[in-house]
């Protein structure tokens, strides 16, 4: 057992707080502790990073950032093996998942260690001897706030672009994944670049330490991943202080496979899509929306290729889908499939396995787009089948619910493909294929998936402020 995760304030590892147990969701077994974090903590964290954002010439110092940031990237891929293995013993994730994710972290570390030094403004002569100047610069303190499901790409892909821009950060991990987290802050610290206080990091306990942080006057603004729920609960905390919010929220990600698709393409993609991460991903493949005249064949196929995935301990290499988080989320999802039951038709029922926070998978068809089945996002290995007759139709149903993260297009036909994609109101749209996100694209989403874009220089630009210098010539 590691030595229980530490909150990180001003350079020093501050072991402070009532220990709780991290629990490994595969066999309930106790995989270490972490320090619980509190209100106090958060406003120290805080007052560190605003005085090294003054202090410092951290965010005037663009080589530095990104030396600091390659540095990072090194130790991330010193570290890669150990960090994977927390993330399975933590998260549940296949272990392939969890390195493929540490090592999408690693990209994104030095994708922005690049951007650091690119950093430009631009000028205008607006009349004759009057010049605009307009620089951009750091935002100041920023607030980072970490799901579980992905806990180091998820931390990464905000903190990278924050310290890219020059700001100094307070960051929030998951409550289920501490360990995880501790082993990154441990590589931050050994990063000699990186100035103490620039990085501060405080582990929850319960809703305090979020809390705390989002009322916080000596952060400027949050990065936040998770819920639709939680992202309006933030942006209302965040009111009275004016904060700006990034929000990466819920999904409900429709694949349209037309009738003119590769289905055994379609179906290898969306096993993936649907699966990965046992379903626990805000751009899952959800909903699986099909032309009517296909769908019988695509059914057949995708029940087949679902019902071969081997649910199992992410540490198995013969698995080919982990655990959920935690027990609580396997009896949620076990009520939504029977509920999927009572308002659709079952054609693939998923079961826990005997031990652990598992389920396979499962498939239901459904007709009822007003369903909460069809319009929330259920987290888990859950995937409705709906059909549609023609291109309208399959539009006007993936645009249905109030989300709009991420969806996919199945087809041969690209005059098709590009109207549907342009159609459908989402933040990315994968044409046959599902599931690719890297540090050059962008990613966000419309409607109440969120505010904002990670990823990508879009992702760089929400961590700053655009300052307008004039003057005239002659006056200086």
């Amino acid at each position: 057992m590691t030595d229980p995760a530490a909150h990180f304030i001003a350079g020093h590892f501050v072991a402070e707080g009532t220990l709780t147990d991290s629990v490994n969701p595969a066999d309930d077994s106790v995989v270490g502790q972490a320090h619980a974090g509190s209100a106090d903590l958060v406003g120290q964290a805080a007052r560190a990073a605003r005085e090294t954002f003054f202090r410092t010439a951290w965010s005037a110092s663009p080589r530095q950032r990104a030396q600091a940031l390659y540095e990072f990237a090194d130790r991330l891929e010193a570290a890669r093996e150990e960090i994977a293995d927390l993330v399975v013993a933590e998260n549940g994730k296949l272990r392939r998942e969890a390195l493929g994710e540490t090592m999408g972290a690693i990209s994104e570390a030095r994708y922005y260690a690049g951007l650091a030094r690119g950093i430009r403004g631009t000028m205008q002569e607006v009349m004759p001897g009057q010049m605009s100047l307009f620089h951009r610069e750091a935002a100041g303190v920023a607030a980072i706030i970490v799901p579980w499901n992905a806990p180091v790409t998820l931390l990464v892909r905000s903190l990278a672009p924050a310290l890219a821009a020059g700001c100094t950060c307070v960051i929030k991990p998951a409550m289920q994944t501490p360990l995880v987290h501790a082993r990154i802050m441990r590589c931050l610290a050994d990063c000699p670049s990186l100035p103490a206080g620039v990085v501060n990091s405080v582990n929850e306990s319960g809703i305090e330490v979020g809390q705390a942080m989002v009322a916080s006057p000596d952060i400027d603004l949050i990065s936040f991943t998770g819920s639709s729920a939680t992202g309006k609960a933030i942006m209302a905390g965040a009111a009275p202080t004016l904060k700006r919010v990034g929000l990466e929220l819920g999904g409900k990600a429709p694949a349209v496979i037309f009738d003119d698709a590769d289905l055994d393409q379609a179906v290898k993609e969306l096993t993936y899509g649907a699966l990965n991460m046992a379903g626990q991903i805000c751009v899952a493949a959800a909903r699986f929306v099909v032309h009517e005249r296909v769908a019988p064949a695509f059914e057949e196929k995708i029940v087949a290729a679902f019902r071969a995935v081997r649910t199992g301990p992410g540490s198995d290499p013969a698995s080919g889908m982990g655990a959920l988080i935690d027990r609580a989320n396997q009896k949620r999802l076990m009520a939504l499939i029977e509920q999927a039951g009572d308002e659709g038709e079952l054609i693939l029922r998923g079961a826990p396995l005997e031990q652990g926070a598992f389920l396979t998978p499962t498939l239901f068809r459904i007709d009822d787009v007003s369903s909460s089945l069809v319009q929330e996002e259920l987290f888990g290995p859950i995937v409705s089948i709906e059909t549609f007759a023609d291109e309208a139709e399959a539009i006007a149903k993936a645009n249905a619910t109030r989300y709009g993260l991420a969806a996919s297009v199945f087809t041969r036909d690209m005059g098709r493909a590009m109207r549907a994609s342009r159609a459908i109101r989402a933040g990315t749209v994968w044409l046959n294929s599902h599931l690719r996100l890297f540090a050059e694209g962008e990613t966000g989403g419309y409607g109440q998936s969120g505010l904002g874009r990670l990823h990508g220089i879009e992702g760089l630009y929400d961590f700053m402020e655009t300052k307008h210098i004039y003057m005239e010539q002659g006056v200086l």
